[in-house]
């Protein structure tokens, strides 16, 4: 069995004890189902989406840990490309085996019962990278898409790029 980590809010942790994860996030192709990553020896690979889920508003995140079979299909991938689908087992093993493997996760398209949850703890908070893997170092961009009128410092991004908030 192939043990997982979902990140999510802590207000759901009640919701998730007695009913499990639901699959509300939307993935490639319009599937519905969770994101998460396998655990790994690495807590900062495995938490590695904590920092740039908590831009999204929430303040305090836990992870949720579950087992699934090893032959069950997932999705997988880096964010940022098509996912493949393969097995759970083999899913993780080509994570743990990436030189760098920030950025990749899981995408399971069923929802997860209470009964396949194993664990539920808090997360440090200053776990992951914001933005994207490797963004030390580069300017951020300035387009309202990466950042909106009303987030932190979106402003000042845009004002030194020469656009002005409208």
């Amino acid at each position: 069995m192939t043990m997982l980590v979902h990140i999510t809010a802590a207000k759901n942790t009640r919701s998730m004890r007695r009913s499990g994860i639901r699959a509300v996030s939307g993935g490639h192709e319009g599937v519905s189902g969770i994101y998460c990553l396998p655990v790994l020896p690495s807590y900062q690979i495995t938490h590695q989406w904590v920092r740039e889920l908590r831009r999204g508003g929430q303040r305090t995140l836990v992870a949720v840990y579950f087992r699934m079979p090893d032959d069950e299909p997932v999705q997988v991938g880096h964010y940022s490309r098509f996912p493949a689908e393969m097995a759970s087992s083999e899913a993780a093993a080509l994570i743990a085996a990436q030189p760098d493997a920030r950025g990749y996760e899981f995408f399971v398209s069923r929802p997860i019962r209470a009964d396949e949850i194993h664990r539920i703890r808090g997360v440090n908070r200053v776990t992951g990278w914001r933005y994207m893997p490797d963004a030390h170092g580069r300017p951020p961009c300035a387009c309202p898409i990466c950042n909106p009128s009303g987030q932190y410092g979106a402003a000042k991004i845009r004002a030194a790029f020469g656009d002005t908030d409208d």
